[in-house]
């Protein structure tokens, strides 16, 4: 396994007993506690992170907080808001410890895409927060110039797919950053990703578990390996921390 001081885990989710959940496509996931995953990361060097709201949370806020509570100040969240949101609760998460808001354009349970222009820039300049996007970037050709206008953007999951890579790079040209997460996810050749993006712009790639990894490979820390033996030592060592920790504000 890969040695590495400081890793800020940019994805991950907490599934907490005793918190709402909605089925999504039929799925609901098996419970996934702090304590789990400090269990599970306790040798990976983790120092912070972003904590995210899965589909199957849809808007509710109370897991996410709860979760934040429990994993401390150096810890952040990403929530999904439906687009009438008020202005006072933008202001209360942030408040909590949420940085970002989640469009999840493939699986549903956040906002619509139609309101995502209006979002982005709204939670922006309310609380200097960026969207996140779980979509197949494939998909995403039409929105591009759009996209690219956007005040703070990332993508999850490498675009999921190799198919997109040319949408991608052209995204990451842009300034959006990308989530080099979830590698049970992606149709196509990781490594090859990884060099592209890198290529594109250096500060784009942040590294996160994906924990549980829900409908997917689970994470393990091969996949660090992997960054590691891609990128080289110097490289990775933003990727794994400094990429992310610059976009979620991170105090360490």
């Amino acid at each position: 396994m890969v040695s590495v001081a400081r890793v800020f885990d940019a994805h991950f989710h907490v599934v907490a007993p005793g918190f709402p959940l909605i089925a999504n496509n039929g799925f609901l996931p098996e419970p996934y506690t702090v304590n789990d995953y400090r269990a599970e990361t306790a040798v990976l060097g983790i120092v912070a992170g972003a904590v995210v709201s899965g589909s199957f949370q849809g808007f509710d806020q109370t897991c996410l907080l709860d979760a934040l509570a429990r994993l401390g100040p150096d810890f952040v969240g990403v929530t999904q808001l439906p687009a009438d949101v008020a202005d006072k609760e933008i202001l209360r998460l942030d408040k909590a410890g949420v940085r970002a808001v989640r469009f999840n354009l493939r699986r549903g349970g956040s906002a619509d895409a139609e309101d995502l222009e209006a979002m982005a820039r709204r939670v922006h300049d309310l609380a200097g927060w960026h969207v996140e996007l779980y979509a197949d970037v494939a998909t995403l050709e039409d929105r591009t110039a759009l996209l690219a206008s956007l005040p703070s953007v990332s993508i999850d999951h490498l675009g999921l797919s190799g198919d997109g890579l040319p949408v991608l790079l052209r995204l990451v040209e842009a300034g959006i950053r990308v989530k080099a997460t979830g590698f049970g996810r992606i149709a196509g050749d990781v490594a090859a990703l990884l060099k592209a993006i890198h290529a594109v712009d250096p500060a784009a790639l942040m590294f996160g578990t994906d924990l549980p990894s829900t409908r997917t490979r689970r994470f393990t820390p091969d996949d660090m390996t992997l960054i590691d033996e891609t990128l080289g030592d110097s490289a990775a060592a933003a990727v794994f921390h400094d990429n992310a920790a610059a976009l979620y504000r991170s105090r360490i």
